[in-house]
């Protein structure tokens, strides 16, 4: 139940639906198929583009090399991040394309590039399936983008609050001052399930 004195959030707003995300995925993974066609390694940032990244590969008609790395903040209220778990594969040499759920500021993503281009790859690209430019800090060349968004905050395919969320096979627009009152405010509308029964939902937290 949401805490004494705070309304039930309605609905969220279903901003990008399932078929919408399969059609941006299978365009995304046409234009990766093209220009790599000798070859590419995907570096995948966890835990958030996990589910983007599976639905990518499949829909590539080229045989890539996937590798992952996980980022964390050095703490709340920062955005300061490092490298916690690198990539296994040498990328020297390589075409590389950083994989992202969604870019917003660009502090991170730009902190990882720097981070991939000390490797000496051949080539560095991105492709996020999100790209939020309204909150965009620093410039950035996304040379593979699915959706460009406002600055709404979104739930949903791989992007969680608390852990809740990220298995959505679409992408909605939360509030997110009802987030922080009750982190599973929009479990019953989003799954059809009580929230009283959601802790089976939660896929742990961490960086999105």
């Amino acid at each position: 139940m949401s805490p004494p004195g705070f309304p039930r959030p309605g609905p969220p707003r279903v901003l990008i639906t399932r078929e919408d995300l399969g059609e941006g995925v299978r365009r995304l993974a046409g234009e990766l198929s093209r220009t790599y066609e000798d070859g590419v390694v995907l570096v995948a940032v966890l835990k958030g583009s996990v589910l983007f990244l599976a639905d990518l590969v499949r829909a590539l008609t080229i045989v890539p090399e996937v590798d992952f790395l996980s980022i964390s903040s050095y703490g709340e209220g920062t955005d300061r991040v490092r490298i916690v778990k690198d990539v296994d594969a040498d990328l020297a040499g390589r075409h590389v394309v950083l994989v992202e759920d969604i870019v917003d500021t660009g502090l991170t993503v730009t902190y990882v590039l720097g981070e991939l281009a000390r490797r000496s790859p051949r080539s560095l690209a991105v492709c996020t399936l999100l790209d939020k430019a309204a909150r965009r800090i620093v410039p950035l060349d996304l040379q593979f983008t699915g959706f460009t968004l406002g600055d709404d905050f979104v739930l949903g395919y791989g992007l969680d609050y608390a852990g809740y969320y990220r298995n959505l096979d679409l992408v909605a627009v939360g509030d997110l001052d009802a987030l922080r009152s009750d982190p599973r405010a929009y479990v019953e509308s989003l799954y059809g399930r009580p929230r009283g029964e959601a802790d089976g939902l939660v896929s742990g937290p961490g960086a999105r």
